[in-house]
């Protein structure tokens, strides 16, 4: 089996492979003060909990974009596993062409990895993590640029900080646009104030890139209470990035 690792500013994301498909998946809150010990037994705790041995793990590939944690986590996985993880971007090659002015980031280029080999290209994803990241490739396969906008948790949080009479507020599907307290006009305002500009800029994309039909691709955490509210969204993967540590880990030399 393959144990993949998608750690996030917000999340880390461990994923279990066997015969190319998920078969286990649990989350874990990235904090760059968590030992390598409270790592490593979460780890063997899940593979425990859906009936796996450590010892079947035969490779871990992770993406990182919080390097605080990357010495902690590679710790975790020898300890406890005896393995030397593969790092997407030093140890693992992402076969991601770049036609941008500027280096791509690991895990955008992981993700687009997963959707190029699972949905084909062209194609644009949508990845809602801390930051909302849009992203189209080309149909050579290579990417061609994107848009990195607030994520929808830390606009709210935002917003409850700034203006001291908001609450905090759990965010969930809006009974309707026009809310009648608070919470609902919140709730409105941030899921449907997030699907009228993802549907925007995906519009706009797809007129730059001169494909009116092209399939985008939705992920991360609050995918699916976006997708569902727009017909912009062709599809809704919670586990592209994943499957994109796994498509590198299949193409290694």
């Amino acid at each position: 089996m393959l144990l993949t690792i998608d750690v996030g500013n917000t999340n880390m994301v461990f994923g279990l492979f066997s015969c190319g498909g998920i078969v286990a998946k649990f989350r874990l809150s990235t904090v760059t003060a968590r030992t390598a010990d409270e790592i490593g037994l979460t780890i063997s705790q899940f593979c425990a909990h859906f009936g796996f041995n450590l010892r079947d793990i035969a490779d871990v590939a992770v993406c990182s974009v919080v390097p605080q944690i990357m010495y902690t986590l590679r710790h975790a996985v020898d300890k406890y596993l005896g393995i030397s993880p593969l790092i997407a971007g030093e140890t693992l090659e992402v076969p991601v062409t770049n036609l941008c002015d500027e280096p791509l980031g690991v895990d955008r280029a992981v993700t687009l990895t997963g959707a190029r080999e699972k949905y084909g290209s062209p194609c644009i994803v949508v990845d809602f993590g801390t930051a909302t990241k849009i992203d189209a490739l080309n149909a050579n396969g290579e990417y061609m640029g994107g848009v990195i906008c607030p994520g929808v948790s830390i606009s709210m949080e935002a917003l409850f900080e700034k203006a001291a009479k908001l609450p905090r507020i759990e965010l969930k599907k809006p009974e309707r646009a026009i809310g009648v307290n608070t919470v609902e006009q919140m709730q409105a305002g941030a899921v449907f104030g997030f699907v009228g500009s993802v549907e925007y800029i995906i519009k706009r994309f797809r007129s730059e890139m001169g494909l009116d039909g092209v399939t985008a691709v939705a992920t991360g955490g609050l995918a699916r209470l976006i997708a569902e509210q727009t017909d912009s969204i062709s599809r809704v993967d919670p586990n592209l990035t994943l499957t994109g540590l796994l498509e590198c880990y299949k193409k290694r030399n």
